[in-house]
């Protein structure tokens, strides 16, 4: 099947790809648009895979202050190299993370920061919940489970849906920003402040 420059520049456009990329995944899709974005989306997070070892020591400082002055965020984003910290995708990707966790407020930026007394803690209270609502001994344990995912969703920014798509976290918001900006990307840490708390 022949693909035309206007079928590339259209994959272009949608997403960011290089032209080359475009027409391989274009052709690998005999065509179709959708299935050359999900063969790009997964040669990107491959790569963005690839990358996630290498060791982030440049970066900047990025902040959000809510309207109003009564909330605010300080973020530190970690890349590579100082040219890639200058770039202004990466400070749109640092102010979008700003503003994702003045919006949420997680408590912890991965699953692994969470103290481990804090696990212990909240699956307790969630056994004897499912334990008083009446659940079989022998799904508690799957109920547990479910519930902590749950509890990490709703704390930790990297588990969290990111607010501006839903239906990606915002690791694999970050991953997808690794596997266009071509460095390994890392959250360091981040502090919310917000009057009178």
């Amino acid at each position: 099947m022949a693909i035309t420059a206007a079928q590339v520049k259209d994959l272009r456009e949608k997403t960011g790809a290089g032209m080359m990329e475009c027409k391989k995944a274009l052709v690998e899709a005999e065509g179709d648009v959708d299935k050359a974005i999900k063969v790009l989306r997964e040669r990107g997070l491959a790569a963005a895979a690839k990358k996630s070892s290498r060791s982030t020591e440049e970066g900047i400082v990025g902040q959000y202050i809510h309207a109003g002055g009564k909330l605010g965020v300080l973020v530190e984003v970690n890349c590579e190299t100082d040219f890639v910290a200058r770039t202004e995708e990466f400070q749109e990707l640092v102010h979008n993370l700003a503003m994702h966790i003045a919006a949420t407020s997680p408590r912890w930026v991965r699953k692994d920061d969470a103290p481990e007394s804090e696990i212990e803690k909240e699956s307790e209270i969630y056994r004897n919940q499912a334990a008083k609502e009446g659940k079989p001994d022998k799904v508690l344990d799957r109920i547990v489970q479910g519930r902590i995912k749950k509890f990490y969703e709703e704390t930790c920014l990297y588990e969290q849906p990111f607010v501006k798509d839903g239906d990606v976290s915002v690791a694999e918001y970050i991953q997808s920003k690794i596997a266009t900006i071509k460095e390994n990307i890392t959250v360091r840490r981040f502090s919310r402040f917000k009057v009178g708390e």
